[in-house]
């Protein structure tokens, strides 16, 4: 009954704080420390980062390896996730396009969803604060 409760405060709590935003970035793997400090450079230090592979439209296309032609289905990739306060998203999406863009296919994605949410476990601090 207290766990419920305390989920309870905490919802209501945040409901009348500002929204935020996650943002998800899809990039080449070897872009990562170009878009971590370029984030950084605008104040954005707290990230996820996840080895993952995906493809988009480039999918299918045939490389040749020790003279073996063979088809990529999916490529490495690097995605990336950040929650960022709603006056950040713009600079945040601006940083991550110009350090991770070298205008080939394949150069990734941005993904901006609402969050509605955010508590810091340890402190249990809520919204903007818990980022």
């Amino acid at each position: 009954m207290g766990k419920g409760t305390r989920v309870g405060h905490l919802k209501s709590a945040n409901q009348k704080q500002h929204a935020m935003k996650k943002i998800e970035a899809i990039i080449k793997p070897f872009k990562l420390e170009e878009v971590k400090d370029a984030l950084a450079e605008i104040g954005i230090e707290g990230m996820t980062v996840t080895e993952v592979k995906g493809f988009g439209r480039q999918k299918g296309h045939t490389e040749i390896y020790r003279g073996s032609e063979y088809t990529v289905d999916f490529l490495p990739k690097i995605k990336l996730e950040t929650v960022v306060p709603d006056n950040l998203v713009d600079q945040a999406t601006a940083a991550i396009v110009k350090s991770a863009k070298t205008g080939k296919i394949g150069d990734g994605k941005i993904f901006v969803s609402t969050v509605d949410q955010a508590v810091r476990i340890r402190t249990e601090e809520t919204g903007e604060k818990a980022v």
